[in-house]
């Protein structure tokens, strides 16, 4: 039986989002991208876009998990809020849609894909590439990240 898991690597102008599809204790890459609004998009209007991507994306693929990015911020608290809010909304949908929903931080995907917790960009990235069988680096690097946020709750769920 096949299980699908939605990635999600939150942010406003940038939020990554990937798929993967495990089959047999291997998983596979079935789609990933990012959603993105202009710099100077009005906050609810970011807001609302990724909200009806998320939703759109849910309907396209069908999965049966949705994966999410923790936010951890120190330095920016408004662009902070601002991707906390673009967590929301996409969390939001995933519930509307009757999904559960898993939570790793940034450490926890470096120490389950790489096995050191802080483990560079690069590192992580090439493990998604290892991981799901592919040529090259999924690109930009958001939905590399969302890829990670999917394949992490694989690992540490495997049944």
């Amino acid at each position: 039986m096949a299980r699908r898991i939605l990635g999600l690597d939150p942010g406003t102008g940038i939020f990554g989002f990937g798929v993967i599809e495990v089959r047999n204790n291997s998983p596979k890459m079935v789609t990933g991208g990012v959603i993105t609004s202009p710099k100077h998009t009005p906050l609810p209007d970011r807001l609302l876009e990724i909200y009806e991507e998320i939703n759109n994306i849910i309907k396209e693929t069908e999965p049966d998990e949705v994966s999410i990015e923790k936010l951890f911020f120190t330095r920016n608290i408004t662009t902070g809020i601002s991707v906390a809010e673009a967590r929301g909304v996409a969390t939001l949908a995933a519930h509307q849609n009757k999904l559960p929903i898993f939570e790793y931080n940034a450490n926890q995907i470096k120490q389950t894909l790489t096995g050191y917790g802080r483990a560079d960009k690069k590192q992580v990235q090439e493990m998604v590439k290892q991981a799901l069988g592919l040529k090259a680096i999924p690109k930009p690097d958001d939905a590399a990240d969302a890829l990670a946020a999917a394949i992490t709750h694989y690992l540490m769920t495997r049944y």
